[in-house]
């Protein structure tokens, strides 16, 4: 198994720093030249802001803590702690606990910070799986993607591929592809500019970030799935287990590689909660057994579907709902104050009239004052399943939601693409298709020797087939922070169409009832309000 990134990829850059700057840092990351390090010894607050930071910024978390919260702690202290030659007295103890109480829960009781930079987009969906972890990735609405490490443009460059005959195709075509970025975003600015004139109630800054914003959000589907993220994962041992044991099993080469990574860092933090990921009983015999199913499961379906031709589809359709949901869900609502069982409590439900049934939800869902006050669980009552067809970067948008059941399909150019009304308004489209067409041309001959990596090459407004199966209550969450306006239009749609649908494919009146904080308008002036809002926070600071 490789031991670094460096030698398994052949593409990451690694970071200089000064013999100061490497003396602070020893005392933090548990690395200072792989892509993978824990964070440790800082409080958690610190930890926290830090990763909160990440997300809107081009530095590296070790630069970024650098330059802007070194100056805020002491360094000063104990110049013998060494984060990077692990944390011997960590692993005597948690050994100790471990075998006394032989409980795996134990390992739900040590969390860590963790940092994974430069991973490719298809990465980052692999990394974000689990759902009792915590995740912030580089936003592409915040940052320019066109941006370089080393003098390249920040895509992954497998080292298969590379080495292939179609490995200086791949560099020309994705370069090219980023070049087609830079050179729309600034277009994309003044096209913006031109429409939304600077008024006197927004200041210059939040005026610059809100056209930014809207010509970043306009031109990120041109990106590729290459396009290289950082992402802050917070987790416990046992979420980490089960996350390295499923990338261990994973067809792409860059997850299999950046496990090991993971893997090697975690151990110097929390090692007895992971030791068993590489146990050949454990750990081992659970990758190959995850790794089987999946090798079986494409095998037989590719056989048994053959040349089947994919039906036209909308692009969100409720697929799955139970029709008496609604009483179920009534019935849980008076529950924990009654002393009756959920059965009779339904039969009472039957009883009700459809005023009173209305009531019912409006005493339980109370007088919500913002979208954050979310009624209790029995929502979770009833459940909604959606098939959905939407561009991949909105899928990266809504996959991060972890309370509720995902699974997606290999992306790939297939189902055609999104194509922004302002870049059709901006005269830029030929441009853009220009550039789909690339990408779709690099997927197409990458696909027969590389058929996980070709996916690589496929722009982010290609559309991904996904399904997504909650609860009323993670639906009440999703649809009404998705569907705000200064989210994207491409998942803001989403949301708006799985609202209407449980009102009215569904019928569950009383559910739609609950959503106080939907918002069905169209338009995209909403980043330039949430903006301006923000200016009048800045002010009263």
């Amino acid at each position: 198994m490789p031991t670094s990134l460096s030698s398994a990829l052949n593409n990451y850059a690694i970071e200089q720093f000064t013999d100061t700057e490497g003396d602070i840092l020893r005392r933090y990351f548990t690395n200072l030249d792989e892509p993978v390090f824990a964070l440790v010894n800082l409080p958690e607050v610190v930890k926290g802001a830090l990763f909160a930071r990440y997300s809107r910024t081009h530095k590296s978390l070790r630069r970024l803590f650098l330059d802007e919260f070194v100056e805020d702690l002491d360094v000063s202290g104990d110049h013998s702690i060494d984060a990077t030659v692990g944390l011997a007295k960590a692993e005597e103890l948690y050994q100790r606990v471990f075998v006394e109480y032989g409980d795996d829960s134990v390992a739900q009781l040590g969390g860590v910070h963790l940092a994974c930079e430069q991973a490719s987009n298809l990465l980052t969906k692999v990394l974000e799986w689990g759902r009792l972890m915590s995740y912030l990735e580089q936003s592409t609405r915040y940052l320019s993607y066109d941006t370089r490490i080393d003098g390249r443009y920040r895509y992954h460059r497998d080292p298969d591929v590379l080495a292939s005959p179609l490995g200086t195709k791949y560099v020309g075509e994705l370069d090219r592809i980023f070049d087609t970025y830079a050179e729309l975003v600034p277009k994309l600015q003044e096209f913006y500019k031109d429409q939304h004139a600077q008024g006197s109630d927004i200041g210059d800054l939040a005026y610059r970030q809100t056209i930014r914003a809207k010509a970043f959000d306009a031109v990120r589907g041109l990106l590729p799935a290459a396009s290289l993220s950082n992402v802050g994962i917070y987790g416990t041992g046992q979420a980490y287990e089960a996350l390295l044991l499923r990338m261990r099993a994973h067809s792409l080469p860059e997850a299999r590689s950046y496990a090991d990574l993971m893997l090697t860092e975690l151990r110097k933090v929390i090692p007895s909660f992971l030791r068993r990921v590489d146990v050949e009983d454990r750990g081992i015999a659970w990758s190959n057994y995850l790794e089987s199913n999946a090798t079986a499961m494409k095998d037989f379906t590719e056989n048994l579907l053959g040349e089947i031709e994919p039906e036209a589809a909308e692009e969100v359709a409720l697929i799955d709902w139970d029709p008496d949901g609604e009483r179920k869900m009534l019935a849980a609502m008076m529950y924990p104050y009654s002393h009756l069982p959920e059965r009779q409590l339904i039969d009472v439900v039957d009883r009700l009239t459809s005023e009173e049934r209305l009531e019912l939800v409006r005493r339980y869902v109370g007088e919500r004052s913002n979208r954050r006050h979310r009624p209790g669980r029995a929502l979770e009552r009833l459940d909604y399943r959606f098939d959905i067809l939407g561009d991949y970067g909105g899928f990266r948008d809504l996959q991060r939601h972890r309370l509720l059941t995902i699974e997606w399909q290999s992306l790939s150019p297939d189902h055609g693409y999104e194509v922004p009304e302002a870049v059709v308004s901006a005269g830029l489209i030929d441009r853009y298709d220009g550039v789909m067409e690339r990408s779709s041309a690099l997927y197409d001959l990458l696909l027969q020797d590389f058929p996980e990596q070709a996916s690589y090459a496929v722009a982010m407004a290609h559309r991904v087939r996904y399904v997504m199966q909650f609860n009323a209550r993670e639906a009440l969450h999703m649809i009404e922070l998705r569907s705000q306006p200064q989210g994207h239009p491409n998942y803001r749609r989403i949301a708006q169409a799985m609202y209407q649908q449980i009102a009215s494919k569904a019928g569950h009146l009383a559910v739609a009832e609950m959503f106080s904080y939907i918002d069905l308008t169209a338009g995209e002036d909403g980043r330039l309000q949430a903006e301006k809002a923000l200016d009048v926070r800045r002010s009263a600071q």
